[in-house]
């Protein structure tokens, strides 16, 4: 996410989707996008902007702020609502209708980590399930090697220097108009059929 800096070097704007808000159906339906992205991640763009006004995170990226605000007790609004603002934007792209195709630098990479393509997908979804309460499953790269890490409310590897190369939302709201409680149902199907593996890719060679 960019700064808008032509009026206001505080006010961070919420980004466009990659995509229709119906484009992710049936797995994730129109109606999820509008309140997920349209509610939800726009009330933390929001929130942002309100609690950095006066601060010196006026004009800084969204990364530096997550970095610099966490941990510390007295910038935990600051940190919740960048770290959302920047894990929802991370979120959007790591969907494509249909999934995407793994390059064979990826391929490789991921063959080396967890020995095949189907066990990385089961160590997400693993991940996914076993993450009690709101939070999020991360494919990530540590130093030279492919990891599956989830972090609980608003955390981001990035605070633990951590390359991020896609992410799985599972608080409720990312799923439970179309699933209810049945996380599972939407983790293996986000899995199966919206991954965007091109855009993990393209994070690994960044």
């Amino acid at each position: 996410m960019e700064n808008n800096k032509s009026e206001n070097v505080s006010a961070f704007v919420l980004p466009p989707l990659p995509y229709a808000q119906n484009a992710l159906e049936p797995v994730i339906s129109a109606n999820t996008i509008s309140f997920h992205y349209g509610k939800h991640h726009q009330a933390y763009v929001d929130n942002l902007n309100k609690l950095v006004v006066g601060t010196e995170f006026v004009g800084w990226p969204l990364e530096k702020i997550i970095t610099e605000t966490a941990g510390k007790i007295d910038r935990i609004a600051i940190f919740n609502n960048a770290a959302q603002a920047w894990n929802h934007a991370f979120y959007w792209n790591s969907l494509i209708a249909g999934g995407g195709q793994i390059s064979e630098e990826l391929k490789i990479k991921i063959k080396a980590s967890f020995k095949t393509i189907d066990a990385c997908k089961k160590e997400l979804a693993n991940a996914a399930m076993s993450q009690f309460g709101s939070g999020w499953v991360w494919l990530v790269l540590d130093g030279d090697t492919l990891k599956v890490v989830k972090t609980s409310n608003a955390d981001s590897p990035l605070v633990k220097k951590m390359k991020p190369l896609l992410t799985l939302d599972v608080w409720e709201h990312a799923y439970y108009l179309d699933y209810q409680n049945r996380r599972l149902d939407y983790v293996n199907a986000v899995i199966e059929k919206l991954i965007n593996w091109n855009f993990a890719g393209n994070n690994l060679n960044e």
